[in-house]
């Protein structure tokens, strides 16, 4: 194995060609990578994967801060396909590998060899975990703006008498390669079992599809076409930023108890008698009524002194904060957001582990910095 400081971790010893680039595979490979996988990244010339280019923001350093979220903990090497020298290390490296993951264009990577078919016949064990935008009989390309688009999500987000809007993050992107993670995990425990490697495929189109979770569900058990409500909640009131004294504050009563306690902390217990808000299902329908009477009492103090006074009636509730300030409650909560491998800091991995905790051995890597080792060990 290559990584002479091979970290610990369930995935120690286990080697992943990494062929994929921009986002959801390159999220999926930092993932693998944090649970102690040798993580090989191949990059095209002359720029390598395109987040590179992808400014700004940049750090420091002037790197891209979009390229530094999802590669640390990988090393990188430059290779040519088009070469003949450089796609024989590639076919080397595949053939070393026990997980590649590739988010070409469907079909893009049969004329170099590097298609599941020739790969699997000189590694059978390997477990190929292809990506790609629309399915593998589709060439549209996979942006996350275009399945936003295309799933239907931008068209229940927005204000309702406003234009369809995108999420403030490529979230089918990561969707995906949350998906894609899984399936290689299974693909793998699989292997373990059999010996067998084989071909996972994912789309970001069907993680979409699968991640509007309610929504396609509106549609295809309820026959309901969802519209846009803005911040309100189809099925859920109160379930929205509410207007306060001074500033607006997240409101939730995601059940009859929780009303009932959002009820008497504003002072107004004279709603838990009104049939109107007897049920979740009247609160919805009644919510044109029900919504002027809650404002008027959270009219009274500051967003700031509801989100005491719900907090300890035990409301869910809490202020509509930048980025900066949920990376700051994260850590006043004791949750350890950053990590920073190699000085370069980026928030860690969701997910701890009583007994194989990730670890965060490796900065993401400058362009082609691990080329002359990776070219020595392929080359042996």
């Amino acid at each position: 194995m290559i990584d002479d400081d091979r970290p610990t971790g369930p995935l120690s010893g286990v080697l992943v060609a990494d062929f994929s680039r921009i986002l959801a595979g390159p999220y999926a490979t930092m993932l693998l990578a944090d649970l102690g996988a040798t993580v090989i990244k191949v990059e095209g010339p002359p720029t390598g994967d395109d987040t590179r280019t992808w400014t700004p923001p940049v750090a420091d350093d002037g790197t891209a801060t979009y390229y530094l979220s999802i590669n640390r903990g990988k090393r990188s090497i430059v290779l040519d396909l088009r070469d003949a020298a450089d796609l024989a290390l590639a076919q080397r490296l595949a053939a070393r590998a026990d997980v590649l993951i590739e988010n070409f264009k469907p079909g893009g990577l049969v004329r170099f060899g590097l298609d599941h078919a020739a790969v699997s016949a000189a590694n059978p064990g390997v477990v190929y975990c292809s990506i790609s935008g629309f399915g593998p009989g589709s060439a549209l390309p996979g942006y996350d703006l275009l399945v936003q688009a295309t799933s239907g999500l931008m068209s229940v987000t927005g204000e309702a008498d406003g234009p369809p809007l995108r999420a403030g993050v490529a979230v089918f992107d990561v969707i995906t390669g949350l998906h894609a993670t899984v399936a290689i995990l299974a693909a793998l425990r699989h292997r373990s079992a059999t010996g067998e490697g084989q071909h996972v495929e994912t789309n970001l189109l069907s993680a979409a599809l699968s991640g509007l979770v309610n929504q396609t569900s509106a549609v295809l058990a309820g026959g309901v076409t969802p519209g846009r409500l803005g911040n309100a909640h189809l099925s859920l009131f109160p379930y929205e930023p509410l207007p306060t004294g001074d500033g607006e504050l997240i409101v939730i009563a995601a059940n009859d108890g929780q009303f009932r306690r959002l009820a008497e902390a504003i002072g107004a217990p004279e709603l838990l008698d009104d049939p109107r808000f007897g049920s979740m299902g009247d609160r919805n329908a009644h919510r044109a009524e029900l919504r002027p009477l809650l404002l008027e009492r959270l009219a009274t103090r500051s967003a700031q002194e509801w989100f005491d006074v719900l907090g300890e009636a035990g409301v869910p509730c809490g202020p509509i904060q930048t980025v900066d300030e949920g990376l700051a409650l994260a850590a006043r909560l004791g949750l350890d957001p950053v990590v920073a491998p190699g000085g370069v800091p980026s928030v860690r991995n969701p997910v701890t582990y009583s007994a194989t905790p990730p670890s965060y051995h490796r900065p993401p890597p400058a362009l082609g910095a691990d080329d002359a080792e990776i070219r020595a060990w392929l080359s042996a």
